[in-house]
């Protein structure tokens, strides 16, 4: 990918994402801080009842989801699980048929192929970041995951 005009590499798109959830299972939020060059965008959504792990790959999954053409991508997580899983389990996953090692089914199985999918469009690299550690974009992407929570509704009396 080069830049309209010029044969230079495109700048990457930089990438910074977090998932939350208030209670584990619970309603949970995820988001999404998009920045290619000056040009940033924000993302976030949630579900009312879910998992904090699943809200981090959605993060991950919506943000990539959301490039309307293949790119040269970092992605900034602040989850291990999500790193871990796509540069060390994903491959062994994959050929077990989606199986861990102890031939059970791979927790949030939907997530992580269509994270797959995802993946397969974009040239990607991944950086950890510690969370909660005062990292702007990443304090940027939690508010966001905590934006995208859905508020809880009034029991009824």
């Amino acid at each position: 990918m080069t830049d309209a005009g010029s044969q230079r590499p495109a700048p990457p798109v930089e990438i910074y994402t977090d998932g939350a959830c208030k209670g584990n299972p619970g309603p949970g939020g995820w988001g999404a801080l998009l920045r290619w060059g000056a040009h940033e965008k924000e993302l976030c959504g949630g579900e009312a009842n879910t998992t904090n792990n699943r809200m981090e790959l959605m993060a991950v999954i919506q943000a990539l989801e959301a490039l309307t053409r293949p790119a040269a991508v970092i992605v900034h997580v602040d989850s291990r699980y999500v790193q871990d899983g796509v540069e060390r389990w994903m491959p062994r996953w994959k050929r077990n048929g989606w199986q861990t090692r102890e031939r059970k089914p791979v927790k949030n199985q939907d997530l992580w192929t269509r994270l797959d999918q995802a993946l397969a469009r974009h040239e990607v690299s991944w950086r950890w970041i510690k969370g909660h550690s005062g990292h702007p974009e990443n304090e940027r992407a939690d508010r966001l995951a905590n934006k995208g929570i859905p508020a809880r509704r009034p029991a009824r009396s």
